[in-house]
């Protein structure tokens, strides 16, 4: 594993459109090569007997499709007490309103 140089770190940046001048390079090439360091002790981690490096997905380990009641049905009056024509009511918002309380003009388009 070689160490990142500053005209890498500085081709990088180029690449990755990023400004960096010259007093930030050593300490960029110094974190790209322990990112690299790092990769590499996990390249050359062991493995654990059986695993694998892929999964490959088989209809078998789909759930079913099928259309179940659901516990979390609840009555809309419970969540939204105010409705009318099906309709949730909610509370105009006071940043909504003028200061004697009347709601605002709306705004032309």
């Amino acid at each position: 594993m070689m160490a990142v140089s500053a005209d890498e770190v500085r081709r990088i940046a180029a690449l990755a459109r990023l400004s960096l001048n010259e007093a930030q390079l050593p300490a960029m090439a110094e974190e790209l090569t322990g990112i690299l360091r790092h990769m590499d002790v996990l390249r050359n981690a062991p493995r654990a007997a059986g695993a694998v490096n892929s999964v490959s997905i088989t209809p078998s380990m789909w759930r079913s499709d099928t259309i179940e009641p659901s516990d979390h049905a609840i009555a809309m009056e419970r969540v939204a007490p105010m409705m009318r024509e099906g309709f949730f009511l909610v509370p105009r918002l006071a940043t909504h309103e003028g200061p004697d309380g009347a709601p605002e003009p709306s705004m032309p388009s």
